[in-house]
């Protein structure tokens, strides 16, 4: 099928294509190819956590040099994540992924051999750069090559994997320490390197950004790929594309975080980082300091505040597999308002009870967990929904710097109260009142953006 057409119908025209590709094994393998490398980037995120109490006896480390080995790596992911929408919305989406992901498992090999903790935190800042380039571009690649039928449960199944990779690094933790010690799991880490060379090879650049770059002739020989694949995968004819889709021309380069504040775009841009800012606030608040709750203030051993803090993370999984089977059908501004709101009373209700026992803070985090999980996956989703191509990558980042803001405040937060010596349950009731805020911005502001194509929402 050629395509000789104007740079703004050829935009259409790529978006139409897209739109009739029935899902097939093509799609799904995909799918596969970057939720592996996405799953090894949430595993390398949360190590931390779980190594911490480890390095903190072996080291000698306070409670602020522990909060610096919990925060940097947020550091370094927000910056990447900023550095890596405009690097996206410039070099494409699939090279920026790659790199992120050889530059991870390099880091993570790199701790392994660490003796101090100043070249640990020198690597870890420079791992999260990576991190927080590969998540928000790998969400607005999965979101381009998919159409608007069930878009919501394909992308959030691909996006499980983050927390897939969260949960499963504690249950490895707490296998692998006992038995090897906490260097073996930033060995293990680095395997997925290899992953790179992989998606370079594999995985074809995304069509709707090569048009909204004026590289038309790739874009159509791209699109023509992947046609071929669908083809040959359900082994039908394609059905003919629909209408065209109106899509603005190709804007000068510098206008793109113009975009992000002009028009419909501010409110979304506004409400959007919001949320991103209070659902990882409270997670990664939370979670990150429970390991070393369960250690300092109910003295468990440490397999077992391991344990408890991965069942959290499993109930947090739990929650988002709930999202992805949910959210076409109530819609995303439902989840994310519903979400918050629930997360919040429970928070309550733990605050309430004054987290004064194991039991009571395990069951009442991971009731919290499985509103909170889902409420931050479907922001993967939701947010390369609100913004036009040419801006996706950077409107992505910028959510994700805003979420990084949050995982870097949320320690610091939970730290300070928790080493201040206040009562645990304060804490709780703390987080409580800031999901609140999330859960009635979320309610009021959110654009609900179901069954609608791309160029629909954000021409």
């Amino acid at each position: 099928m050629s395509i000789d057409a104007t740079p703004a119908m050829t935009q259409g025209d790529i978006a139409a294509r897209l739109e009739r590709l029935p899902m097939s094994r093509w799609q799904i393998s995909v799918r596969l190819l970057i939720g592996i490398v996405t799953f090894f980037e949430a595993f390398d995120q949360l190590l931390i956590a779980y190594t911490l109490p480890v390095l903190s006896r072996e080291w000698g480390l306070s409670a602020a040099t522990s909060t610096a080995a919990l925060t940097i790596g947020s550091i370094g992911m927000l910056v990447g994540a900023l550095v890596s929408g405009w690097a996206a919305d410039r070099i494409g989406r699939v090279r920026v992924i790659a790199l992120c992901v050889a530059v991870s498992a390099l880091c993570s090999a790199g701790m392994a051999a660490c003796d101090s903790l100043t070249p640990f935190l020198v690597l870890r800042f420079v791992q999260g750069l990576a991190i927080g380039g590969e998540v928000p571009t790998a969400a607005a690649y999965i979101s381009e090559i998919t159409r608007a039928h069930k878009r919501g449960r394909f992308v959030l199944l691909y996006e499980v994997v983050f927390p897939a990779g969260l949960a499963v690094s504690a249950l490895v933790a707490a296998w692998l320490i006992p038995l090897w010690g906490w260097r073996s799991l930033y060995l293990l880490a680095a395997v997925p390197g290899l992953m790179a060379f992989v998606i370079l090879r594999k995985v074809p650049e995304s069509p709707r950004w090569l048009a909204s770059r004026g590289k038309y002739d790739k874009a159509a020989a791209a699109m023509a790929t992947m046609e071929t694949k669908v083809r040959r995968a359900t082994g039908e004819p394609l059905p003919a594309p629909a209408a065209t889709v109106p899509v603005t021309a190709p804007q000068q380069r510098g206008n793109a975080l113009r975009d992000l504040f002009a028009g419909r775009y501010r409110r979304r841009t506004l409400t959007v980082w919001t949320i991103w800012f209070v659902g990882y606030l409270a997670n990664y608040g939370i979670t990150s300091w429970l390991p070393t709750i369960y250690r300092g203030v109910f003295h468990l051993p440490l397999g077992q505040a391991l344990w408890y803090s991965t069942a959290t993370s499993a109930a947090g999984l739990v929650g988002c597999v709930l999202a992805a089977l949910v959210i076409d059908r109530i819609g995303r501004r439902m989840v994310l308002a519903a979400g918050l709101g629930v997360t919040t009373a429970m928070l309550v209700v733990l605050g309430a009870l004054g987290a004064g026992s194991p039991v009571q803070l395990l069951v009442w985090s991971s009731l919290a967990a499985v509103f909170n999980f889902a409420v931050n996956i479907s922001l993967y989703l939701y947010t390369p929904e609100l913004y036009p191509t040419r801006s996706r990558a950077l409107g992505c980042s910028l959510g994700g710097v805003m979420n990084r803001l949050g995982l870097i405040l949320g320690p610091i937060l939970v730290g300070a109260v928790y080493a201040g010596g206040t009562a645990l349950g304060s804490v709780f009731l703390l987080i409580s009142g800031i999901t609140l805020v999330g859960a009635i911005v979320a309610a009021v502001f959110a654009e609900e953006t179901r069954g609608r194509t791309l160029e629909e929402i954000a021409p």
